[in-house]
């Protein structure tokens, strides 16, 4: 028969395994090291307040990026970067608004508001962002007739950015990613980063999502099947 500490001591389990992920990993820091990349996602202005597709809070997410940014010595950063008349603006489909979905060969697409078109100030990254030894800028979405919501692959699912070839040869085993939005653009790149082998962090506060019919919901569990583990950027240790 068990005894009264051994049970306190099995409840004690109990409750332990139903905590959140980002609580489990909040008690141990994640310190990046030579083989960890961070992945700095749209922090553009079209999704900065004042964009024409603005993310809620989505200005929130830089100071909490350049913080966390201090400790890591590889970080890579991505923008839209839609040619005008892009295939997912509502602007071009007749008689569509924003936020509709329409079938495209490679399948279901959100039509947008038109954003991030080349050489606007709405493509730019925020200024406010202070990541110096960023060391590459990845440019997405600049083929017409495909979205590209991911830092690896286009919206086809086959079309590559070269990322992945990029971070393997730097010998990169684990990404963290955060920026906007989560429900989109982040959550895509993790997806496509775990395909790629790749041990997937992302970075739950310094991410903000567009939430569109329950796609935020979605997105978080999508992730957390394949294995995507949502922290904190608290958890991460940033020398002083």
């Amino acid at each position: 028969m068990l005894n009264r500490r051994q049970i306190l001591a099995a409840l004690g389990t109990t409750a332990l395994a139903t905590l959140a992920p980002s609580a489990l990993f909040a008690a141990t820091s994640i310190k990046p090291d030579d083989a960890s990349a961070l992945l700095v996602i749209d922090v553009q202005n079209c999704f900065l307040p004042g964009g024409s597709l603005a993310v809620k809070e989505g200005e929130q997410v830089v100071p909490v990026i350049n913080k966390m940014a201090k400790a890591f010595s590889n970080v890579v950063m991505t923008q839209d970067w839609h040619t005008p008349g892009h295939v997912s603006f509502a602007s071009v489909h007749s008689g569509k608004k924003p936020f509709e979905t329409i079938d495209l060969p490679y399948g279901k697409q959100v039509l947008w508001p038109d954003h991030c078109v080349q050489g606007t100030d709405g493509a730019s990254l925020s200024k406010d962002l202070s990541i110096p030894q960023a060391e590459l800028i990845i440019r997405k979405g600049f083929h017409k007739d495909v979205d590209s919501y991911s830092a690896f692959l286009e919206a086809d699912g086959k079309t590559s950015t070269g990322l992945a070839g990029y971070l393997k040869g730097r010998k990169i085993k684990r990404v963290f990613v955060a920026g906007l939005a989560t429900d989109f653009c982040v959550a895509w790149t993790a997806l496509d980063a775990r395909k790629a082998g790749f041990e997937v962090y992302v970075v739950e506060d310094a991410c903000r999502g567009i939430d569109n019919q329950g796609s935020l919901a979605k997105a978080w569990t999508d992730m957390a099947k394949a294995g995507v583990k949502r922290i904190q950027s608290a958890d991460i240790a940033v020398s002083a």
